[in-house]
């Protein structure tokens, strides 16, 4: 064995790629802390060693299962000092895990990049290169993009999604209601709010029984079907019994707040031959992991490359022209993790969701293009004209937006757009801002 083989560092060319998994930090230390001691001792902590030397740990263990620092990159790039008011310096710094420490699963990959390295102050996740070894563990979504399109008979622009509001607290009779009159403005998905679930006042398969009757209706009286995403979430096993009570009474998609039941719940959910319906994946809980600037991990792990893996056919992100805080290119990349090519895995539907109104549809569109999932809640059921009319105002602005036409152009023959436009305008100025 040759004595560099035990170290915890490598260069980039002296590892394989095709059975490492490599993480890149943001890193932020005191000035007088060497980056170059540090990093080793974040690769041994999180592989085969602890804060102090044990015996255990070999040489011969070392070479096999060490991770390796390999690179060190400080920014800006000091060379011969560091100026006096610096009192912190900025790294990226990149770690290759060994496949055979954590194989094809979520919990270890997690375990072994985050882990205690989430405890050591200012440093976050920036992204993972999954090997193709890793991701052939996976079965990914079951529909996609897709798959979703083909269900629905939709492939030429956008897919409109209504959350049911309020968010809680009605009966199944109110939602049933509610479900049929934005399904027959338009909606291509209806999904529960992710604050609903199998409650004692309003069960799952009541809900599915009803809405699915009322989906009928609908598809008789316009030759359009809806997906329903019935909220499945709950703990472990009673979820997948849920899931599965859900299906046999007739749901045609289920959703889960993926983040709050975990990601390993998701696959299981999503790798059940039982469970054969579209999957969508709702980002609760995501914040609390990647809003802090200097630790955590970054969003499109959380929001995307996560919850793509384990096997969501739809994932909805907040958008930034919306109600939450986001920035546009973390919402541009966000977006990418989900759709560009990932080894085996097929590519997710984004979602972008959190107060969009119709006069946001070009803005959509122009951002991710047409194979998406438009989310809208109170942009819907808040329209003046009542939730049919909110749900036509958006059909009309896809229509306008697909058709190459201005909004304020189409909404002069499409009234319920022209009300939409005349509520709301103010608000997308706003957020423009």
């Amino acid at each position: 064995m040759k004595y560099f083989e035990a170290e915890p560092r490598a260069l980039p060319e002296g590892i394989d790629y095709g059975d490492q998994i490599v993480a890149t930090y943001y890193a932020q230390v005191p000035r007088d802390m060497i980056m170059y001691y540090m990093a080793p001792f974040l690769a041994v902590e999180q592989s085969t060693g602890t804060w102090t030397p044990v015996p255990g740990e070999t040489p011969e263990v070392r070479a096999k299962h060490v991770a390796k620092v390999i690179g060190i990159y400080e920014v800006p790039q000091y060379e011969f000092e560091v100026p006096k008011e610096v009192e912190e310096r900025t790294y990226i710094v990149q770690i290759a895990f060994p496949y055979r420490n954590i194989e094809s699963q979520i919990p270890m990959l997690l375990t072994a990049v985050v882990g205690n390295i989430s405890m050591g102050g200012k440093i976050k996740l920036l992204d993972i290169y999954l090997p193709k070894i890793y991701t052939d563990g996976f079965k990914g979504p079951k529909f996609g993009i897709e798959g979703v399109q083909d269900l629905l008979g939709v492939k030429d622009r956008p897919l409109i999604n209504n959350m049911t509001k309020p968010c809680t607290g009605y009966p199944c009779e109110v939602g049933a209601k509610l479900f049929y009159e934005v399904a027959l403005g338009g909606c291509d998905v209806i999904k529960d709010d992710e604050l609903i679930a199998d409650m004692s006042f309003n069960r799952v398969e009541d809900r599915v029984r009803a809405y699915m009757e009322l989906e009928k209706k609908v598809y008789e009286e316009t030759g359009e079907h809806t997906l329903y995403t019935v909220n499945v979430s709950d703990s472990v096993p009673k979820m997948f019994e849920t899931a599965k009570r859900a299906v046999d009474a007739g749901a045609n998609a289920i959703m889960v707040n993926y983040l709050a039941v975990g990601l390993p719940a998701l696959q299981a959910l999503a790798e059940d031959p039982e469970i054969n319906v579209p999957i969508l994946a709702h980002m609760d809980c995501a914040g609390a992991l990647y809003e802090s600037h200097y630790s955590g991990i970054s969003s499109h792990l959380v929001l995307a490359k996560l919850p793509r893996l384990a096997g969501a056919d739809i994932i909805v992100f907040p958008a930034p022209y919306g109600k939450a805080p986001y920035l546009k290119d973390r919402y541009l990349v966000t977006a990418d993790t989900m759709t560009y090519p990932m080894h085996n895995i097929k590519p997710s539907m984004p979602m972008p969701s959190g107060g969009i109104t119709p006069q946001m549809v070009p803005t959509c569109v122009a951002d991710l293009g047409k194979d998406i999932m438009i989310g809208s809640g109170g942009g819907i059921h808040a329209h003046p004209m009542g939730p049919t009319a909110g749900a036509r105002a958006f059909r009309q602005a896809i229509d306008a937006t697909m058709q190459n036409v201005s909004l304020e152009e189409y909404a002069k023959d499409h009234k319920e757009l022209a009300v939409a436009l005349g509520l709301w305008t103010g608000i997308f100025e706003e957020t423009k801002a």
